[in-house]
């Protein structure tokens, strides 16, 4: 018998009403290299959680194998002008202009997380359409320690707009 998938599109409200699952993924998500969150890095999550779930447009999509919760993303379109605060204010520096230009309107996708038991099966790409789906373009960054995850996003097509030496690596997708 084969494992049972599904992946749900959630609103703000379903996804806070789901916190418990999606703070579960979140901590074994990133509790290994290069990120090694603790608790206090789950509790900082679930503390934005909150906040990012009343952002306009704000979705989520919540990944189940065999009814167990493996994997989550989160995204919201970037706002005008250009934010400031969290990691914006690094991508502003490795982008410049093309911060405003390329990232405002487009669908932010600010977390991707995959459980480990549930890795190396196409899940985080299946999150990524579900949640990009009818967006005209998307973005998403991570660390340049990430080496899986950027191996991932190049696989996946993203294209990287930062160079190699880059502080925070930010990857594009066309709609």
């Amino acid at each position: 018998m084969g494992i049972t998938e599904r992946l749900d599109m959630l609103t703000g409200d379903e996804a806070l009403a789901r916190t418990a699952e999606l703070l579960e993924i979140y901590g074994v998500a990133f509790s290994g290299p290069p990120w090694y969150e603790d608790g206090h890095g789950v509790a900082d999550f679930a503390r934005r959680l909150k906040t990012d779930a009343r952002r306009p447009g704000f979705a989520a999509v919540l990944a189940l194998r065999d009814g167990v919760p493996a994997g989550f993303g989160t995204a919201w379109p970037t706002r005008s002008p250009f934010p400031t605060g969290r990691s914006y204010d690094r991508v502003r520096a490795e982008l410049g202009g093309q911060a405003e230009t390329r990232l405002v309107g487009a669908l932010e996708v600010d977390e991707l997380a995959v459980s480990p038991h549930a890795r190396g099966h196409g899940l985080a790409g299946r999150i990524l359409d579900l949640l990009c789906a009818g967006a005209t373009g998307c973005w998403l960054l991570t660390a340049p320690q990430a080496h899986d995850a950027i191996r991932l996003y190049e696989r996946l097509g993203w294209q990287r707009l930062t160079g190699p030496e880059a502080k925070v690596v930010v990857f594009t997708r066309d709609g």
